[in-house]
């Protein structure tokens, strides 16, 4: 975990996945703000108080946590105003921002070709499996050394567009900026599946 102080009533933490995993907790708890959750805010409030003096008692507080495409979590504290407080108890506003995936392009990035054929074998064994027939119309490309799924107008309700998401961003990472970086693909990358992807990699590329 790293900190760092913006401004006089502003600072920064920015953790990774480790990080949550040190502290028992996943990304899903992370970002449903569990109990857990509560718990490591505190904690990081009272490391900030120990190391940069940002005290935050008797002051309510803004809380932003950004999920980034690369796996990290930023979190940004904003002091708002001195406030006293019966038992000095802290008090927390949660403001999320997230990468959230677009029914009309999404793409996600996996390390490796094996990444995505694990990708796909988990999505045919889990109770979202009925949605690869809605999935055709998808490819694949490399880039570099990194293989590319991309989905066009995906028709699927939005409750499993953010559920198809989540399971996604268990085996690779978000891209933004999707249309330029479309462009990109499709100028500099190789098509791999040209269509119906997860459904052409379970076909030829999974052991049955």
């Amino acid at each position: 975990m790293k900190i760092e102080k913006l401004t006089e009533n502003k600072i920064r933490f920015i953790l990774n996945l480790k990080d949550l995993e040190e502290n028992h907790i996943d990304y899903h708890s992370f970002m449903a703000n569990s109990i857990e959750t509560q718990d490591i805010f505190l904690d990081m409030l009272d490391k900030a108080e120990k190391e940069f003096g940002f005290i935050t008692k008797n002051y309510k507080l803004m809380l932003e946590v950004i999920a980034t495409s690369d796996g990290n979590f930023i979190l940004t504290v904003t002091r708002i105003s001195p406030e006293i407080e019966k038992n000095n108890i802290k008090k927390v506003q949660i403001k999320r921002k997230a990468n959230k995936p677009s029914k009309l392009l999404t793409i996600y990035n996996f390390n490796s070709f094996d990444c995505f054929c694990d990708f796909c074998t988990y999505l045919n064994t889990s109770p979202l499996k009925d949605l690869i027939p809605k999935l055709k119309n998808s490819k694949l490309y490399k880039y570099k050394d990194n293989y590319f799924l991309v989905f066009h107008n995906i028709n699927i309700s939005l409750e499993k567009l953010k559920s198809l998401h989540l399971m996604i961003t268990e085996f690779a990472l978000f891209e933004t900026n999707t249309d330029l970086f479309e462009r990109k693909l499709i100028e500099y990358g190789k098509i791999i599946i040209k269509n119906d992807a997860i459904n052409t990699c379970l076909k030829y590329f999974v052991l049955k």
